[in-house]
């Protein structure tokens, strides 16, 4: 048995055989998994237990009742950022097109290779890593921002346009010397040091 691993697996597919034998092979290889016979169930599973990081969605595209397309919109309008990995076992090119357009992590293609599924399931925990890094940067800097006043929002935003104190100062109408104080105290509200790293903080 591998290392457990920290991203749980739903997979979401109306035939069992592919779901049981999915969910046999993803817990030999340390990843938790848990099986739904349809978009509905997904969801309404979703509803009764608020999501927590570090979770997967394997999506069939041809389910009974919601398709995987309509699952993954769901998902989406609920800002869940779970990487989704459609499953099909009809290799339609524009489905797939179509689901990577509209944000899922990759795309197999039935019967299901175990070194694809495993390679697909990698990259989605990197990007899992990585969705849950920008969030927390972004939070980080909310937190920062929240401590500044208006006004020294106002000469963030002129600094972040690269304008000059002089500039800053006549915009403002007040002098030089008091847009520097007012730098002081934003860079200071913000942890930062440098003008580059109050720049490269405040990019989107």
């Amino acid at each position: 048995m591998s290392t457990p691993h920290p991203l749980v697996v739903h997979i979401v597919d109306d035939d069992a055989g592919v779901r049981d034998s999915l969910e046999i092979l993803l817990r030999l290889h340390g990843y938790r998994a848990v099986g739904f016979a349809s978009g509905e169930a997904f969801l309404e599973a979703l509803d009764n237990s608020p999501p927590r990081p570090g979770g997967v969605v394997l999506l069939d595209l041809r389910l009974p009742g919601m398709s995987g397309a309509q699952v993954q919109a769901e998902l989406a309008s609920r800002k869940l950022a779970w990487p989704v990995v459609i499953l099909t076992a009809h290799g339609d090119v524009a489905s797939a097109r179509n689901a990577l357009k509209a944000g899922a992590s990759d795309f197999i293609e039935k019967p299901i290779q175990e070194n694809l599924l495993l390679a697909a399931l990698e990259h989605a925990a990197i990007q899992q890593r990585t969705a849950e890094a920008e969030a927390l940067r972004k939070a980080e800097l909310e937190r920062r921002l929240a401590r500044l006043t208006p006004r020294e929002r106002e000469v963030l935003a002129m600094i972040v346009e690269g304008r000059h104190n002089r500039e800053v100062a006549q915009i403002l109408g007040i002098s030089p010397r008091t847009v520097e104080v007012y730098k002081a105290r934003v860079m200071d509200k913000l942890d930062v040091d440098r003008l580059p790293d109050l720049i490269r903080l405040t990019l989107p």
